[in-house]
C-alpha cells in the first residue's frame, strides 16, 4: 500500500521547477487532487502504488530526460482520468493537466509538452528523438520487467480492473495486447530501459500470452 503523505511530498519536487515567476497558488491542493483521483475505487493496477513506482522509475531514468520536471508532472497526470471501461483516459488525464497546470503556475509550453508526454502514454511508442518520452513510457511499462511474484500480482490487478469483462473476452483482448507489445521492435527506449528490463520483460509477456493460450483450451 503507497504511503500518501510520502507521494504527496513528492508533489512538490516535480511541480516547483516547472513553475516561472512568483505569486503562485499553495501546490497542497493539486496533490490533494491528484492523489483523491489515483485513490478511486475502480483502480486495482492504477492506484496510487502505480504512480509510485512511475516516479521511481523516472528518477532511475531522470539522466536520459531533456526536462525532467515535464516528465515528472507527466507521471503524476498520465492515468488521473481512469476508468477501465472507456478508452479515453489518456486523452482526459492530458486535458486535465492542460486545465489544472497553468492555474498551477506552469507556462504554456511547458503545460503544452507534460500534456503531450500524457498522450503518447496510449502507445508507448516514443520517437528516436524524444527523450522524454522515452524516459515516461520506460518507467510506466517497467512493471513488464518485473520479478515473477510481482508480475503476477500486476496481472491480477489487472484482471480485477477488468472484472466486467466475460473471461473469454478478456482473454482475446489481453493477448491482442501482448501481442502488440511483442510485436514492437523494443518495449524499452532508454539504455537503462533495454539493458536492464527488455529480457525479462519480453520473457514475462511471453509466458502470459502463452498462459492465456492454454487457458482457451482446444478448438474445433
Amino acid at each position: 500500500m503507497a504511503d500518501l503523505d510520502a507521494l504527496r511530498s513528492r508533489w512538490p519536487h516535480a511541480l516547483l521547477p516547472a513553475r516561472e515567476g512568483e505569486g503562485h497558488t499553495d501546490p497542497e491542493p493539486y496533490a490533494d487532487e491528484l492523489l483523491r483521483r489515483w485513490s478511486e475505487p475502480q483502480r486495482k493496477y492504477h492506484t496510487p502504488d502505480h504512480l509510485t513506482a512511475v516516479l521511481d522509475h523516472v528518477d532511475t531514468l531522470a539522466e536520459y530526460a531533456a526536462d525532467p520536471a515535464a516528465v515528472r508532472l507527466a507521471a503524476w497526470f498520465h492515468d488521473a482520468v481512469y476508468l477501465p471501461e472507456r478508452s479515453t483516459n489518456e486523452e482526459r488525464s492530458a486535458r486535465l493537466a492542460e486545465r489544472a497546470l497553468p492555474e498551477a503556475g506552469v507556462p504554456a509550453a511547458r503545460t503544452a509538452e507534460v500534456a503531450r508526454l500524457v498522450r503518447l502514454t496510449t502507445g508507448h511508442d516514443p520517437a528516436e528523438d524524444d527523450p522524454d518520452g522515452q524516459v515516461l513510457c520506460d518507467a510506466d511499462l517497467a512493471v513488464l520487467a518485473s520479478p515473477p511474484a510481482a508480475y503476477a500480482a500486476y496481472t491480477a490487478a489487472v484482471r480485477a480492473e477488468y472484472h466486467f469483462v466475460p473471461d473469454d473476452a478478456f482473454r482475446a483482448g489481453r493477448s491482442a495486447i501482448l501481442r502488440q507489445l511483442l510485436a514492437l521492435p523494443r518495449l524499452f527506449h532508454t539504455p537503462h530501459g533495454r539493458r536492464e528490463w527488455e529480457a525479462t520483460a519480453r520473457y514475462n509477456l511471453t509466458g502470459e500470452l502463452e498462459m492465456l493460450s492454454s487457458a482457451e483450451g482446444p478448438t474445433a
